[in-house]
């Protein structure tokens, strides 16, 4: 249920703690969460699609590192802004991304191969770089329990699976090129779903937000 305010015209909503108001501010904060999105997502389609069908160029390894440099930033920007209730969930997943984010630059430099072979032909190197997906994991996870969205259900095991397979190296290359693929097109429906959907629910209940802080 929502009514309007007579003086600054902004719809009011019934929270669980009290009423609320949406405010610019907030839009903006949704708008960059999921430009974030969009930017770690259609990085990360393209880095995939160059890697499953025209990786055995060299000469477009470089690319892929770019890729995931905007993947990078782009989940980054997301963590940044994303709402979720839990505080420490969320300082957890931001930490996650700073883990992972230092790991892919000390592999990335200290080895004279490209970041991604370093990736694939070292799998130890996803103990510190898997951070990095177990942050994008948890943002899969909150969008498939607040909004019960398939892909993001999907997302949730298959990312872990995926990691953790090629890490213990229990995985064939076909069972992996079919899994990181099926990753790739679903993370596109989940951004693409994720830019139509109404502004107001990614806000959530700011009355939580607010009663959270002051029990802090």
């Amino acid at each position: 249920m929502t009514t309007t305010t007579p003086t600054s015209n902004l719809p009011v909503y019934d929270g669980k703690f009290g009423p609320f108001t949406i405010n610019p501010e907030d839009r903006r904060d949704v708008r960059l969460y999921r430009a974030g999105l969009a930017i770690a997502g259609l990085s990360f389609f393209l880095a995939t699609t160059l890697l499953l069908f025209l990786g055995a160029n060299p000469d477009l390894l470089p690319f892929l590192s770019l890729f995931y440099t905007l993947f990078s930033l782009g989940l980054g920007l997301s963590l940044l802004k994303i709402h979720i209730y839990l505080a420490p969930l969320h300082r957890l997943l931001k930490l996650f991304w700073i883990i992972g984010t230092v790991a892919s630059f000390i592999f990335a430099y200290a080895d004279s191969a490209p970041f991604a072979l370093t990736l694939y032909y070292t799998p130890a190197s996803l103990l510190g770089v898997g951070f990095t997906f177990a942050a994008l994991t948890g943002i899969y996870f909150k969008e498939a329990f607040c909004f019960n969205r398939l892909e993001t259900k999907i997302l949730t095991p298959l990312v872990p699976l995926l990691l953790l397979g090629h890490l213990v190296g229990l995985l064939p290359l076909n069972m992996e090129r079919t899994l990181l693929g099926s990753w790739a097109a679903l993370f596109v429906i989940f951004v693409v779903r994720k830019l139509v959907q109404p502004i107001p629910p990614d806000i959530g209940d700011k009355s939580v937000f607010e009663h959270l802080k002051q029990g802090l």
